[in-house]
């Protein structure tokens, strides 16, 4: 410490610098809690064909289709199951990719996202979501409960949302959805549609254990209607 000309304390040169570096590693240390989000994010999962994207449209919120997050059909690595990827199992998916930009648009409102073409197999482009003040917004895919532990250690999670229905029913309306949009062969849609329908009763008890709480299709609409409307 030394005097100033007007006779007042005055910190070291040193002393200065080392404060001043303090100040600028601590810049963004803040405590849990202390960043707010803008938005926060409902996800929403169930089988394949439980009616996710069909609600979604209906309640016209905004919505991250977590589908279009799967690797490319070449990405190293990818699971294989009756001769092709194994687009059912979670390491086809990019989940790093997909919790940074939940993370985005809860902090700025904005991102931007892939667009994927299921039967090429690839990212074709990006498409720009604004959330345009709404105060949630939906994730909806097969791995959305992948994403819950993260997103609540966040602060971002609204709720997680695992949509049920009859078995039957989804086995129809997915098969119904995958031969209309030639998602795949017939053959191969048939066989992986008989394969879900074996094992669903499995996925939703998995998808609940990791965060996701089971409800119908109505249950699920009024909760995201309440927490749009700030309930």
């Amino acid at each position: 410490m030394s005097q100033g000309a007007d006779g007042t304390d005055q910190p070291d040169d040193d002393a200065s610098e080392a404060l001043a570096g303090l100040a600028q590693e601590g810049l963004f240390d803040l405590p849990p809690g202390a960043r707010r989000p803008t938005a926060r994010v409902v996800l929403l999962t169930g089988p394949s064909g439980s009616g996710k994207t069909r609600l979604t449209r209906r309640l016209g919120v905004p919505v991250v289709a977590l589908d279009d997050f799967y690797h490319d059909g070449d990405h190293p690595g990818l699971p294989r199951r009756y001769g092709i990827v194994d687009w059912d199992s979670p390491l086809s998916w990019d989940r790093a990719g997909a919790l940074a930009t939940l993370e985005e648009l809860c902090s700025t409102g904005h991102a931007d996202l892939p667009v994927y073409d299921i039967p090429s197999n690839r990212r074709t482009g990006t498409t720009h979501l604004s959330l345009d003040g709404f105060p949630v917004f939906i994730a909806e895919g097969i791995f959305a409960a992948e994403l819950v532990e993260a997103c609540r250690e966040e602060e971002i999670l609204a709720d997680a949302l695992c949509l049920w229905r009859p078995r039957a029913q989804t086995f129809f309306f997915r098969l119904t959805r995958d031969l209309g949009e030639a998602r795949k062969p017939p053959l191969t849609l048939v066989r992986r549609g008989l394969n879900h329908f074996r094992n669903e009763p499995a996925m939703i008890a998995d998808l609940t254990a990791k965060g996701a709480r089971k409800v119908r299709i109505d249950e699920a609409e009024r909760a995201i209607e309440a927490l749009v409307a700030g309930r």
